[in-house]
């Protein structure tokens, strides 16, 4: 099977009626795909590339391993926009001449900054700080 998002579910699903699964890894089937992608060159070239002597295969994840994945993912996801949303603050007010260092650790004198800003600005600004 092709790893992907729910191939580690279902790879365990199938293993419980005693079926060896084997997951490969979708850099190592491309090679393997001769014309347009669909499901049928797909499996063609999954078939193919799984019985290459060489192939290596992913390990299936434990349904413990794939939630620590989660909470990394949502964290670094969170962080993202955490900054995202710090920049855009930081730029709306550099429009009006106000000026916040980067970085978190500013977030307050970004706060304080908002009501320096036109009245019709100031709802949106601050539910971007919310």
């Amino acid at each position: 099977m092709e790893a992907c998002a729910s191939s580690h579910h279902w790879g365990r699903e199938i293993a419980k009626s005693g079926n060896r699964i084997r997951l490969i890894a979708p850099a190592y089937v491309k090679p393997f795909v001769k014309r347009q992608k669909n499901d049928m060159a797909d499996a063609e070239a999954i078939c193919e590339a799984a019985q290459r002597p060489t192939m290596r295969f992913v390990a299936m994840k434990t349904e413990e391993q794939q939630g620590a994945a989660i909470v990394f993912r949502a964290r670094d996801l969170l962080v993202r926009q955490r900054t995202q949303i710090i920049n855009a603050m930081r730029g709306h007010l550099a429009e009006f001449g106000s000026i916040v260092a980067k970085g978190p650790c500013h977030i307050a004198k970004l706060l304080a900054k908002i009501a320096d800003v036109p009245a019709i600005a100031q709802p949106i600004l601050q539910l971007l700080a919310d």
